[in-house]
């Protein structure tokens, strides 16, 4: 049976800042239970990733950043959805924003942005005037495997730190 957990071995987040990008390692104390662990970073992407560590995709949270623009104002934030969902960008999430247009940022602008790797692009650290979009699934999931700012490790925590994040919202964001 897969769960959060793995086969990884989890540690204290605390402890091993080195694994993280540096805005999430700043962001720590809203997730006090964060442990990290290494791992491939080849393996990184989250089907491979919960294959090769036996982690559940239903345990495994995915983290996208979306650009929307109305009034020719750009409005960023990020959406986490479980691996096993798929997030409504084009309807709810166009609409929670108020934008006429949204897309998927750049992966140029969100790594510029967010000061963390491409595929490790996580909740925590990220800039302080965008919201970061909870599904609810994701928020009733419990511990939860969610990206480390870097490609060669993974953050496990729980649910309820990501739906206490600063400018976290919980909203029903699956398709």
């Amino acid at each position: 049976m897969t769960t959060a957990e793995g086969t990884l071995d989890w540690e204290p987040a605390q402890r091993h800042t080195e694994l993280l990008a540096a805005p999430v390692a700043a962001a720590l104390e809203a997730a006090p239970s964060a442990q990290v662990a290494p791992i491939d970073a080849a393996l990184a992407d989250t089907a491979a990733f919960c294959e090769a560590y036996d982690v559940a995709l239903d345990k495994s949270a995915n983290c996208v950043v979306v650009a929307g623009k109305r009034a020719g104002e750009v409005r960023y934030a990020a959406v986490l959805v479980l691996a096993t969902d798929r997030a409504d960008i084009n309807g709810v999430i166009r609409r929670h924003l108020d934008v006429r247009k949204i897309s998927f940022a750049p992966m140029e602008q969100a790594v510029s942005l967010t000061g963390m790797e491409f595929g490790g692009i996580t909740a925590l650290g990220l800039p302080d005037d965008w919201p970061v979009l909870v599904d609810s699934a994701v928020s009733r999931a419990g511990r939860v495997v969610v990206g480390s700012g870097i490609r060669g490790s993974k953050l496990l925590l729980d649910a309820a730190d990501l739906a206490a994040l600063p400018r976290a919202e919980v909203l029903d964001l699956s398709l």
